[in-house]
């Protein structure tokens, strides 16, 4: 049996063999990030034993390590993914000397991955990958499109500042359409009948002839500025945000296709749609890799931390490591769960009974969420609020 600790860079790969007989390291290399670099890997690996007895361990490092682990799934050798938070309190452990250089490092993953259960990576994780890579970038482009509109209503400030509260603070379909094709208030002044006949059918009939004589009002008597500085700004951020909204709308098509292929037992579950189900699923991965739902809270860093010494012992605030972005989504979905599950309604209930606040309440609802997805996919069953507890 040997032991594998890679050390994954961006240009190359430093990895440390130790053989499980003695625990002495057996040799150390370092590869280039390429074709040539990767064979040579195989070789040394095919040279020592048979694949099964051969485990390999690298941390997490995001898209660096993508490359490899397709070479070493092709080459029909497993891998384990390791939190580099645990080598790093594995290191801590072993000495009191700071030391970090890749050679180190790649002996500590590989001593590390002595000492723990080996868990390697599902096979054909490529398409949670995809997913991964998805949800990100769409969360990328929906923090860059809140972004332009908060610069949208800076220019509005200016020009017309009654315009936004107009709209009841949102920049809705009918408001977009206003600023995209007058932009200015003088020009909304000046909008005729047939500027409203499609404003009506854009909102279906929900704007009124009253609510546009009463923009118009607003407008005339605006206290904004008229200047044309602010005109070219606006409409170089409407034109950034339709951009956006774009290509956020052709991710979300991908991103939906991919996880109804999947349709994981959890999308059944009131408040979590595609998207959510996808950020979930590809953050999570293959969930009979855990072993119980408190290893998928730690994951998601929503446990609560633990403070033990002598005779005192008390909860921590809540540790908030892991995929943040698979904890917003988490606690995201228990706004409309609360609202459409009796059984969450209550427990969310009862913990705002027992004196806990807004945010408080909604994290011990997401941890109940967590446990009812890990029971769901465990036993290969779709929701059913009857049989919740």
């Amino acid at each position: 049996m040997y032991f594998i600790g890679i050390d994954i860079s961006k240009y190359k790969h430093d990895c440390c063999i130790i053989s499980a007989a003695n625990q002495k390291v057996v040799s150390k290399v370092t590869i280039e990030n390429n074709k040539s670099g990767f064979e040579e890997l195989l070789t040394i690996i095919n040279s020592l034993s048979n694949p099964a007895d051969i485990k390999i361990g690298f941390e997490s490092t995001a898209h660096y390590a993508l490359n490899l682990e397709i070479f070493l799934e092709n080459s029909l050798l497993t891998f384990m993914e390791v939190n580099p938070v645990l080598i790093s309190e594995y290191k801590k452990s072993k000495t009191l000397r700071r030391t970090k250089t890749d050679s180190v490092d790649c002996e500590s993953i590989a001593r590390w991955l002595m000492t723990v259960e080996y868990k390697p990576h599902p096979k054909g994780f490529y398409h949670a990958y995809s997913l991964k890579s998805l949800t990100r970038l769409r969360n990328k482009l929906v923090r860059q499109r809140s972004f332009y509109l908060v610069k949208i209503t800076n220019v509005l400030d200016h020009t017309f500042p009654e315009f936004k509260p107009f709209f009841s603070e949102r920049f809705s379909k009918t408001a977009l359409y206003l600023l995209e094709n007058y932009g200015s208030a003088e020009k909304m002044a000046r909008m005729n009948s047939v500027s409203y006949e499609k404003l009506r059918s854009l909102s279906r009939g929900k704007f009124s002839p009253q609510q546009f004589l009463q923009l118009k009002e607003l407008a005339a008597n605006t206290v904004g500025v008229n200047n044309s500085i602010f005109d070219v700004e606006l409409n170089s951020l409407l034109t950034l945000y339709k951009s956006l909204e774009k290509e956020i709308d052709i991710l979300e098509k991908e991103i939906i296709k991919l996880i109804e292929e999947i349709h994981p037992h959890y999308m059944s579950i009131p408040g979590i749609g595609p998207l959510s189900a996808a950020v979930i699923y590809s953050e999570y991965g293959d969930i009979s890799n855990f072993s119980n739902s408190g290893q998928m809270l730690a994951f998601a860093g929503i446990e609560p931390g633990i403070n033990e010494s002598g005779t005192e012992s008390h909860g921590g605030k809540m540790v908030k490591r892991g995929s943040s972005q698979l904890r917003y989504t988490l606690i995201n979905c228990c706004v409309p769960l609360i609202r459409f599950d009796m059984t969450f309604a209550t427990y969310y209930a009862k913990k705002r009974g027992e004196g806990k606040p807004h945010r408080v309440a909604i994290t011990h609802v997401a941890k109940k969420l967590i446990r009812v997805i890990y029971a769901l996919e465990r036993q290969d069953i779709d929701f059913n609020t009857q049989k919740l507890r």
